[in-house]
């Protein structure tokens, strides 16, 4: 788990190494032991590590293989590295390291682009051909690690933070009115390649980018999961399934278990972390450490899942660490945890996953997480409304119990400069249309599902998890993101997910390893009460943010809204239940943050 960056040049002048130096430099906190800078013809590498394999320096990157012509520097991990090392081995390649990251430059030298179909893992990377200038840019099949972009006339940045790409200068931060409109619409959400601003793009999951020296590029998209029924499994009933997804689970806990430093779980006490101790304690581990968090109560809702949690602990033994956050940490964190999202993100536990990865980091480098099992198996309460839905209906059907707000709300929230050009063009309707409309995905749930899998998943709760425990230095795995794992739920009977609630297949195959009290307790989030309800001094933060001069010159939001939402700050909630008031502080404080990088 790292910090990666570089400069590609196409106009014939030399990388700007100040700058890739810059960019490696601010994202210290992703890789805090160890940097290193490439520079070769036109292109130009930097790198931040964090050490979970291969603690050596020969595991340090950037990585160049002078016998292969090949320079690298990679983020993630490689989970079936020691797999492909033997493969490799094999076929006649001599390793220098026992790093996964030299496992990718072999992969790469003998199946060229094809290699990302053999990696089982995270990874974002960016090889060059040191002969040829040739550039390959991948990420990972479910975007669990970012990879920014920011392209002008004769040259290409990249870096694992957007915040980097600003540090190094010369982005066009304009405001994205497309990605705007995706913001307040679809929860937030804002699909790859957009990003808020003009000047700077993402990668998108699963995607292979091979840039030439002159500055052509290609793009293939190398995964798409099948939300289909498999003829094969057409004889499984309910208890094979359960059976099918327990093993595959096992599997993939079991692979994000390699490394050279101890793992540990980030257990919130519901039944996706939950599972994921008891998987560990069945396969032998003894005393790992699980981590909690919980914060004071606010109006009227409790701030902690301690009971469960901590039946989880005692249940399998573990070194359990709860972590309770007084009102007096909360507010200091919330500007802090703005100033390390690489996008604007509205969900609370986002400051919940930051001072949780700040106290885990003193004594771990690695743990496991709960998330992505409510998008894979149908956890989320949009779902059930979609089951007997017409297949031509789902998109209808979707924004009703998704998006935040219509195409019309946005007119009245955002000042006339802000708005895109053709009134009736509804980009997030448009987008979400054209993703459950394409062939397969029979049923609108498993619409519904492919493009939360594929799309929502990435630029929400996966983004969120990578930023806040990176900012940190603490690599963050996610089993219920294997990509077979996923491939198998994906062709999952939505019935059998949906019924009798939410991720109904999961609960029933972990009746055997869990407490009843675990599985069938209401569905719980982290939850920080002091955000989802404005009061004290996160309420004065969020007035003084929206009644800023930047805010005023900046005037995004018309003043009557402003007005309305101050009158009642907790009384204007967004289709999912988020405060309204606190979606639009949060991309405005997010902006004046950034603001501040530029102006550096």
């Amino acid at each position: 788990m790292c910090g990666i960056c570089g400069e590609i040049r196409f106009d014939g002048s030399a990388p700007d190494a100040s700058a890739v130096d810059t960019m490696t430099c601010s994202m210290t906190r992703r890789g805090p032991d160890g940097s290193g800078l490439f520079v070769k013809g036109s292109v130009a590498l930097g790198h931040r590590r964090l050490k979970i394999i291969d603690l050596s320096e020969r595991g340090a990157q950037p990585m160049v293989d002078s016998e292969l012509g090949l320079a690298m520097v990679f983020n993630g991990c490689i989970y079936n590295y020691k797999e492909l090392r033997s493969e490799l081995e094999g076929r006649g390649y001599r390793f220098f390291s026992h790093a996964d990251s030299e496992v990718i430059i072999k992969a790469f030298h003998a199946w060229g682009t094809d290699c990302v179909d053999h990696l089982i893992g995270m990874f974002a990377f960016a090889v060059v051909d040191t002969d040829s200038g040739v550039v390959t840019l991948a990420r990972d099949r479910l975007g669990i690690k970012p990879l920014y972009l920011s392209e002008t006339p004769g040259r290409l940045r990249f870096a694992s933070s957007l915040q980097a790409l600003l540090r190094a200068g010369d982005v066009d931060t304009s405001l994205d009115r497309v990605a705007l409109h995706h913001y307040f619409s679809f929860h937030a959400v804002v699909p790859a390649p957009h990003t808020i601003y003009n000047g700077v793009r993402k990668l998108p999951p699963a995607t292979v980018r091979v840039i030439h020296p002159d500055g052509r590029s290609t793009e293939r998209h190398y995964w798409e999961p099948v939300f289909a029924p498999d003829p094969s499994r057409a004889d499984w009933d309910a208890v094979r399934w359960q059976d099918e997804l327990m093993d595959s689970l096992r599997t993939s806990v079991r692979r994000r278990m390699v490394a050279d430093v101890p793992v540990g779980v980030l257990l919130s006490g519901g039944i996706d972390s939950s599972l994921v101790v008891a998987l560990l304690a069945e396969q032998g581990q003894q005393d790992l450490a699980t981590f909690s968090i919980g914060f004071d109560s606010a109006g009227g809702e409790s701030g902690d899942e301690y009971a469960y949690s901590d039946l989880i602990a005692d249940t399998f033994a573990t070194d359990h660490h709860k972590i309770h956050i007084g009102t007096d940490r909360l507010l200091p964190a919330v500007p802090d945890t703005i100033a390390a999202m690489s996008e604007p993100m509205i969900s609370h536990d986002c400051v919940a996953f930051y001072l949780l990865s700040q106290e885990v980091s003193k004594s771990i480098k690695v743990v496991q997480s709960g998330q992505g099992a409510d998008e894979i198996l149908g956890g989320y309460s949009w779902y059930p409304p979609l089951q007997g839905i017409a297949r031509e209906e789902t998109t209808k059907a979707y924004r009703e119990v998704f998006f935040d707000r219509s195409h019309a709300a946005i007119g009245a929230l955002l000042n006339d400069q802000y708005l895109l050009g053709d009134s009736d063009y509804d980009p997030s309707w448009e987008f979400a249309l054209a993703h459950q409309s394409a062939p397969g995905a029979d049923s609108a749930v498993d619409a519904a599902l492919r493009l939360d899998t594929t799309v929502m998943l990435v630029d929400d709760p996966v983004k969120r998890v990578d930023t806040m425990t990176m900012a940190w230095g603490l690599e963050a795995r996610v089993p219920f993101l294997d990509h077979q794992f996923v491939e198998l739920a994906a062709t999952c009977p939505p019935d059998l997910k949906l019924n009798p609630s939410g991720k109904g297949v999961l609960k029933e195959a972990s009746r055997k390893l869990l407490p009843a009290a675990v599985i069938d307790r209401t569905k719980g989030y982290f939850p920080v009460p002091g955000i989802r309800h404005l009061e004290g001094g996160v309420l004065d933060l969020v007035t003084d943010t929206l009644r800023a001069q930047s805010a005023k010159d900046r005037a995004l939001y018309r003043p009557e809204t402003l007005d309305r939402l101050f009158a009642d700050p907790n009384g204007t909630r967004t289709t999912l239940d988020s405060n309204e008031l606190w979606q639009l502080a949060v991309l405005e404080m997010w902006l004046q943050t950034m603001e501040d990088i530029t102006a550096r």
